[in-house]
């Protein structure tokens, strides 16, 4: 070993602040960011901040707009926060009941979930009501002639069961099913329920498709939470059979040095204050160039995509190519993460309504002649394949498989194909099949 000075010359990323911010900046969304920038305002007194004009459009727009056409009455529609409780309550209103039972019964009604199931078992309510069994009970059965039908259930066999019996037209046979055969129907054992009830195979499918229209979460229907809504960063815009890219520029509020202020701590004999001054404009002027930046990256991107996905946009059959996120930063000439940045969260008003960037990616599957497919054009064959099957002898998946193969001349495996099923909610075979 030699001990010694030795001169050697290495290569390292150093990551400046000013990069640091440039990455956060580029992977926050629109509404992140506008958050960020006025934070950054409360720190620095030399951050001038100017909030865009309001745009009277709503924040989700048609995917093609005529500048003369009307506002859609959709667009002033009143969205009803009303939650699952706030609505029982109403109903508990119009009971004649006296005022100890209407506290109960409310109790009782802060007692179910969002979801309009229990929270906790009947004895548990009964104990902190200092109510008998029956007592619950018979509340509980009152809550479950509320609307909507279901609300109130202990489990989802209940539920299905309230449902089926507050029907006008009773289906006796569905109701015996979930009563007795829930678990067997679930894993579609129907022969051996066929047997058990005497019925026909077709009596059960019957009872199936009515089971399949009823609600198994009552009170999803009732929103508790604002709905949060967004705007586009980029506009696909179709023009003379081509597509223009523009970017949202009055999305995100101005930002400038405040002049008044900059004067005042430079013309400052304080040694302190004009150091001050001299950092705090440094980093206004960070700001202003993370985010044009961020917006030229956008830009960029949006740009790089729409090129690929052309025949997306265009087209009312067209379906998404293979692209990679590799392939734009290529491109682009930036990093592979700089795209995921930049299209995460970032959506796009199109030809085809708002669309999030990140899923204008899609994978690809060679064909036999080496010829990429993508992902989305297997699950729209599928889709096509499966919509005109036989419904009394619908297709395994080992027979898509061979159909892509000798059809399309494209291999997939089995797996994927489960994969791109479930993707689709499409279930399986044996669950497609009709008696």
């Amino acid at each position: 070993m030699q001990f010694g000075l030795f001169q050697q010359q290495t290569q390292n990323l150093v990551m400046t602040q000013e990069l640091r911010q440039a990455i956060h900046l580029l992977q926050y969304s629109a509404a992140e960011l506008t958050m960020f920038i006025h934070e950054q305002s409360l720190e620095n007194p030399l951050l001038e901040v100017k909030e865009p004009p309001k745009l009277e459009e709503p924040m989700y727009s048609s995917p093609i707009k005529n500048t003369e056409e009307l506002a859609s009455p959709i667009d002033y529609a009143y969205i009803d926060r009303t939650s699952i409780h706030d609505f029982l309550l109403k109903q508990l209103q119009e009971l004649t009941v006296s005022d100890k039972e209407k506290k109960e019964l409310t109790y009782m009604i802060y007692s179910l979930r969002d979801d309009g199931y229990l929270s906790r078992p009947i004895e548990e309510v009964c104990q902190d009501l200092q109510l008998s069994i029956e007592e619950g009970e018979y509340h509980l059965e009152t809550i479950q002639q509320f609307d909507p039908a279901g609300v109130g259930a202990r489990n989802l066999q209940e539920c299905l069961l309230i449902q089926l019996q507050r029907m006008q037209k009773h289906h006796h046979i569905a109701e015996q099913i979930i009563m007795f055969h829930m678990e067997g129907f679930a894993s579609r054992k129907w022969k051996e329920i066929s047997k058990d009830m005497n019925i026909t195979l077709a009596e059960i499918q019957e009872a199936n498709d009515i089971i399949q229209k009823l609600d198994p979460r009552p009170g999803s229907q009732y929103i508790a939470d604002p709905i949060s809504f967004v705007r586009p960063e980029i506009r696909i815009v179709p023009y003379e059979g081509e597509l223009l890219v523009h970017l949202e520029d009055d999305l995100i509020p101005n930002v400038g040095l405040n002049q008044h202020y900059e004067e005042l701590l430079r013309s400052s004999d304080d040694a302190g204050a004009s150091q001050y001054a001299k950092q705090k404009i440094q980093q206004v002027q960070w700001l202003m160039k993370s985010i044009h930046q961020r917006k030229q990256t956008i830009l960029k991107v949006g740009e790089a995509i729409a090129k690929h996905q052309k025949d997306y946009f265009l087209k009312k059959d067209g379906i998404l190519k293979p692209l990679t996120l590799k392939e734009i930063a290529e491109e682009i000439d930036v990093h592979e993460s700089t795209v995921s940045r930049a299209t995460t969260n970032k959506f796009a008003d199109t030809p085809r309504g708002m669309i999030e960037l990140k899923s204008l990616f899609s994978s690809s599957v060679h064909n036999d002649l080496g010829e990429a497919t993508s992902s989305q054009m297997i699950k729209e064959w599928m889709k096509q394949l499966i919509a005109g099957e036989n419904k009394q002898k619908p297709l395994s998946d080992a027979k898509i498989v061979n159909w892509l193969q000798s059809e399309k001349d494209t291999t997939v495996s089995r797996r994927a194909i489960a994969k791109y099923r479930d993707e689709l909610g499409i279930p399986s075979s044996s669950k497609r099949k009709r008696y």
